[in-house]
């Protein structure tokens, strides 16, 4: 471990050096640690040790994109001649002794006995609280249990209240199998609420805007009192207003038009109000493809503009290099030159519908910071290097595959904690945090902030608002630390014991 971390310009937090330590000595790891804290560390000293031995590690992700981005990484360390690729999109050096794939891959390799599977000794499993999906979740069950016995199993889970129960029936069916659980999150999370546009702290006693998390006076398990005041006194507004609005003849005896309270602010409205404060970049999360790409639409015909002149050129640069390959007369087609006005002005959808050269495009933009605003599906909080000062949720609802329902606490986590995962430690670099009230910068790590602007939550608030200082026990803001993974009817893990463990995350 000591040349591995002799490479890096950062010293290993103790969970990391336990988890590292543990594989050392030829045990399995599950590591379960918030978003941002340093969980590939761990995998990637898999990748060092089977390196070192001259035998082969095999690193999974649940989506492509992150697949590529972690091919990108290793390679950028250890050469392309040592790093492979495979997905569903490509297949590059499949023979290498270190392959980027998605679970599914793995997967299949395993019933179908590959010959790739010869001289493997580390299997790293990014995002393994996947397990967790009713959908695809079988498919991590099955790699788990189909691995060879001498393959060593690197685990790395967000934050899961059971993280014992989990890795204990990992140890039954893997062997000896260290847990290891660190639940700081490295960088302080703000959240916040936007009705109209006026900002209000979610909870009550939470810090101002850019300052530090430092135990300000207040109760952080309530609703913040100065937003249920505004939301009273918006709706008794609303009140009068009906009553002043003019009534109609017939079935329908007053206008259609919505409530104010319940009108959220526009996406540009929300972006702008964003950039006034030095919380840029920023990702919202819109649960439908078509609605990231309605929102880069709507920001476009508002004229919103967020680069400099030299930051287009660089854009511009970028583009071409990307999309050198494809054929002019498809240009059209592909909705181009939309797409490239968006970049232009630092604005971008993220979805898997994208056409691959765009959605990398995207990525390379945002991590270089000059795409300042990204409108993205839920894909996007898969652990994706992008990360972002700010993350907007529009709504706390999304369609699961079956119905519109409620986003789980583990899920809510998920999507808040792409802001601020921490600089790039391999390069060591830091941020300041903005004090918007006016003081001086403050030399910390970045603090970031969730603002939930959506109409729907704020009628969630209402119902807090009906019982003064009522606790703010429920829903997935409440709960997020709460995690917990536990059965899926009707699908269970089975191990050669008999032991058998279910999983999912608890409901919102």
């Amino acid at each position: 471990m000591r040349a591995f971390s002799e490479g890096l310009s950062f010293a290993l937090d103790p969970f990391q050096v336990r988890a590292c330590t543990a594989l050392e000595n030829g045990h399995g790891v599950l590591v379960c640690a918030p978003t941002g804290a340093g969980k590939t560390i761990v995998g990637e000293f898999a990748v060092h040790l089977a390196l070192a031995a001259g035998r082969k590690c095999f690193y999974t992700t649940p989506i492509k994109a992150l697949s590529n981005q972690k091919h990108n990484d290793l390679v950028s360390v250890y050469g392309p001649e040592k790093v492979g690729l495979l997905t569903g999109d490509s297949s590059i050096n499949s023979d290498a002794p270190v392959v980027v794939m998605t679970t599914e891959v793995l997967r299949n390799m395993l019933y179908a006995d590959s010959p790739a599977l010869h001289g493997l000794s580390y299997v790293v499993m990014d995002e393994v609280h996947f397990l967790a999906d009713r959908f695809r979740g079988a498919v991590w069950e099955e790699v788990i249990l189909h691995l060879p016995e001498d393959v060593a199993l690197a685990s790395l889970s967000a934050t899961v209240s059971n993280a014992e129960e989990f890795g204990g029936w990992i140890k039954t069916v893997r062997g000896d199998t260290t847990v290891v659980v660190d639940e700081t999150r490295p960088v302080p999370l703000w959240q916040h609420v936007m009705v109209g546009r006026r900002l209000f702290d979610l909870f009550d006693g939470d810090e101002p805007l850019g300052r530090r998390a430092s135990g300000g006076t207040g109760n952080p398990s309530r609703v913040d009192p100065g937003l249920t005041r505004y939301i009273a006194q918006r709706r008794q507004a609303d009140r009068f207003a009906d009553f002043d609005r003019p009534r109609r003849r017939g079935p329908q005896q007053r206008t259609s038009r919505p409530p104010t309270l319940y009108r959220p602010p526009s996406r540009p409205e929300v972006i702008t109000r964003l950039d006034e404060d030095g919380l840029l970049p920023a990702i919202t999360f819109i649960f439908s493809r078509a609605g990231c790409d309605g929102a880069v639409a709507q920001c476009l015909r508002s004229r919103l503009r967020l680069t400099t002149e030299e930051e287009r050129r660089e854009i511009i640069a970028i583009i071409d290099r990307r999309t050198e390959g494809l054929p002019e007369a498809d240009l059209d087609v592909l909705g181009y030159w939309q797409w490239r006005e968006g970049l232009l002005r630092g604005i971008a959808a993220h979805h898997a519908g994208m056409l691959p050269v765009f959605r990398h495009t995207v990525e390379e933009l945002f991590t270089k910071g000059l795409v300042k605003a990204v409108f993205a599906t839920e894909t996007l909080a898969l652990g994706i290097n992008m990360p972002a000062r700010t993350v907007v949720l529009e709504r706390l609802v999304k369609f699961n595959g079956e119905q519109h329902a409620a986003l789980t606490p583990g899920e809510y986590t998920q999507l808040t904690g792409r802001a601020g995962p921490p600089w790039n430690r391999r390069r060591g670099t830091r941020r300041r945090a903005v004090d918007t009230g006016g003081g001086a910068h403050r030399d910390s790590r970045l603090g970031v902030h969730t603002y939930l602007s959506a109409a729907q939550f704020v009628c969630a608030v209402v119902q807090h608002d009906d019982q003064p200082g009522a606790p703010h026990g429920s829903g997935p803001c409440a709960r997020a630390a709460g995690a917990i993974l536990r059965p899926v009817p009707g699908r269970s893990l089975r191990g050669g014991s008999g032991a058998r463990y279910r999983a999912r995350p608890e409901d919102a």
